[in-house]
């Protein structure tokens, strides 16, 4: 007999899951899952990420925080689980996010997730998109511009104000080297100050950077978000 050719092809493997770092603080709460014979359907949103990295041990800060985000929302939000792996940039990245999103600002809340939508548009972030167009669906009670805002900022019918944060924040996200004094007097004819314009800036530059995190690393909405405010 003749021994099997070998093909030289790696064996494919399974990507591991992260664990979810969520997990043990929803067991704690409401008890362990109850079992059942039949195999449970896929989620969409698990794993979290494609990368194999293991959950750090939260501290208590952190688990208060987690615990926070449950008793809200009723879940912690993916891109938290995702960087639970290492509890300084877990950190860093809540204390911008919340600096920018939620803090006292020129800009209201609604402006700054309409912001985040229409760069994560640009950049079709699965994550961003189902996330974000949920809060500008919940802050604004209008289900139909939250969908505008996914597919095309242009086809809702904005206020002057927030076409031109959103000109602005498109622009700087598809041509950066374009920007210059004319566009920041555009944002001032709406009314916003220099503050505000930074603000529209730091916003913009976050999304293009947690939109890029999510792309690399595959990153998966909590499955909550997409029947959210419909």
């Amino acid at each position: 007999m003749t021994s099997a050719k070998k093909t030289g092809k790696p064996k494919k493997t399974a990507r591991k899951a992260p664990p979810d770092v969520a997990a043990g603080l929803r067991e704690a709460a409401h008890g362990p899952p109850e079992m059942s014979s039949e195999a449970p359907p896929r989620r969409d949103d698990a794993p979290v990420i494609a990368l194999d990295l293991p959950a750090a041990q939260l501290d208590p800060p952190t688990k208060a925080y987690f615990g926070k985000c449950l008793e809200k929302i009723g879940f912690v939000p993916n891109v938290l689980q995702a960087y639970g792996f290492d509890l300084a940039k877990f950190g860093a990245f809540a204390t911008m996010y919340n600096d920018l999103m939620l803090a006292p600002s020129g800009l209201s809340k609604l402006e700054r997730e309409m912001i985040a939508v229409a760069v994560s548009s640009v950049n079709r972030c699965y994550y961003c998109l189902t996330a974000h167009g949920a809060a500008v669906r919940q802050l604004s009670g209008d289900p139909i511009l939250g969908e505008q805002m996914v597919m095309n900022y242009r086809a809702a019918r904005l206020d002057p104000r927030q076409r031109a944060v959103l000109d602005f924040a498109v622009k700087l996200t598809e041509r950066p080297h374009e920007v210059e004094e004319a566009d920041r007097a555009e944002l001032r004819a709406v009314g916003l100050s220099d503050r505000d314009i930074w603000d529209v800036a730091a916003v913009t530059a976050f999304f293009n950077m947690s939109n890029r995190i999510a792309a690399a690393t595959d990153m998966r909405p909590n499955i909550e978000y997409h029947a959210q405010a419909r």
